[in-house]
């Protein structure tokens, strides 16, 4: 009798549960009002809110750790990468190395904070006619001992590049890691997925209802794991899965996902393992507490670097286009 391609099914919580490499995956769905002039919402808003620790959705929307615009004011990373992917809505990106950026509506950020960065993601509310929903995954991504020091950027793929695998049935969007025949674009150079051999694979996965989709294997030993975050329910082989669920799965063992009465949509977020020890403290991800304690210590002597941006939850004008600014002076304009 041949294995089951499923090891574990278990609820979305907040956040995901992933295997090594990955860290975990936020998800963030938010239906953000009208904005002010601030980018943010009108101060009624506001009221019986929990401002900078509004983590509860409150009439379908959070603040997080934003005063006046939602999202999540400057902040410290070290150790490891964050990949924002940004289906719907926009995020504000502004960092410690003075790059700064205005990027959604399928984009993703790949940042690499290596040896130490501040940056903040705010998600201003640029439409004030209407409301302005947001659809947002952030996936840490976890860097081995030889990477963590190496100096803090990003790179954009931008919406119109990243490639899409199509069948009938089924589309994939190819964040990291190639889909058959279909190739991923380049991820950043220190990352552990920009080895093939890690085989790293992020892909938003959409299977029209009553469709089917296969998975193609990956090398033995690499984690697999996949997240069904909208639609009624899908089939896993023999299993099927209601919404709010995940599954690992052996990734050496195809595997047909099958759609249920409505589209079904799904993250897959697959890598072998980094294998190293990890001891995280909130922001900071090292191998030892020795070295946690050594971050800290620096953070709070150097703030790596220091916040050049007039505010910590700064955002650009409401009619300012999609374009990532980076610390070099290379600008990127998509409008």
């Amino acid at each position: 009798m041949s294995q089951s391609p499923v090891k574990e099914v278990y609820p979305l919580g907040f956040p995901w549960k992933t295997q090594d490499p990955f860290l975990f995956c936020v998800y963030h769905r938010d239906l953000f009002p009208r904005g002010n002039d601030n980018l943010g919402p009108d101060p009624e808003h506001l009221r019986g809110r929990l401002i900078g620790q509004d983590f509860t959705i409150k009439d379908g929307w959070r603040m997080y750790h934003g005063q006046r615009v939602p999202g999540f004011p400057q902040h410290p990373h070290r150790g490891f990468e964050t990949i924002t992917v940004v289906p719907e809505g926009l995020v504000d990106h502004s960092d410690s190395m003075g790059a700064t950026g205005r990027f959604g509506h399928g984009d993703v950020q790949w940042m690499t904070a290596g040896k130490g960065v501040l940056h903040s993601e705010m998600f201003p509310l640029v439409n004030p006619e209407k409301d302005n929903p947001l659809l947002l995954f952030q996936i840490w991504l976890n860097l081995p001992a030889r990477s963590k020091f190496v100096e803090p950027h990003y790179k954009m793929l931008w919406s119109e590049d990243i490639p899409i695998h199509k069948t009938d049935d089924a589309e994939v969007t190819i964040v990291a890691g190639d889909f058959n025949e279909t190739k991923s674009l380049d991820t950043t150079p220190d990352s552990w997925a920009s080895d093939p051999e890690n085989g790293v694979a992020v892909w938003l996965i959409k299977i029209k209802a009553g469709g089917k989709l296969t998975l193609p294997t990956a090398g033995n030993g690499v984690n697999r794991s996949v997240f069904f975050y909208e639609g009624d329910a899908v089939s896993v082989g023999d299993l099927t899965l209601d919404v709010q669920q995940g599954v690992d799965l052996h990734a050496d063992q195809s595997v047909t996902l099958g759609g249920g009465e409505k589209e079904a949509h799904l993250l897959l977020l697959q890598g072998k393992p980094i294998g190293e020890p990890v001891v995280q403290q909130g922001p900071f991800v090292m191998n030892t507490q020795e070295e946690i304690y050594d971050t800290i210590r620096e953070y709070q002597r150097t703030q790596f670097g220091g916040w050049p941006w007039p505010q910590d939850e700064f955002v650009h004008p409401s009619d300012k286009g999609r374009f990532a600014l980076h610390a070099d002076g290379n600008e990127e304009i998509k409008g």
